[in-house]
């Protein structure tokens, strides 16, 4: 992982929709991930007796849901310092090694950038 402050607008979107899952529902992380045509797909944390997901690993099976082939990037908003390695299985699994996966943290900001 490197630092990385500096996002282009199609990648501070999903940041944005990421800290919004977050704040919406109450859930300690908001994740979203934007596919090969371009579609969004947003997720929080889920957390039931029966299933635990990680925002990464649900909005990843969502996009999978939906049809997607393929992913473009992905973004995290939590107050953790880095990302699960489950999690980025799960994005190099639909997008291919190299798919660039966005750590920020509860305000919104930026901080890590790595490669799934």
């Amino acid at each position: 992982m490197t630092e990385r402050t500096d996002l282009g607008p199609e990648d501070q979107k999903i940041v944005t929709l990421a800290r919004s899952a977050r704040a919406r529902n109450g859930v300690p992380e908001g994740a979203a991930v934007r596919d090969e045509t371009g579609r969004t797909y947003v997720a929080g944390t889920v957390a039931l007796a029966s299933l635990e997901l990680s925002a990464l690993r649900t909005a990843v099976a969502m996009a999978v849901a939906s049809g997607a082939e393929s992913l473009e990037a992905a973004a995290v908003v939590s107050g953790a310092e880095a990302l699960a390695d489950a999690d980025l299985a799960a994005v190099r699994d639909l997008g291919g090694p190299g798919t660039p996966v966005f750590l920020a943290g509860p305000d919104g900001t930026p901080r890590l950038t790595t490669q799934a």
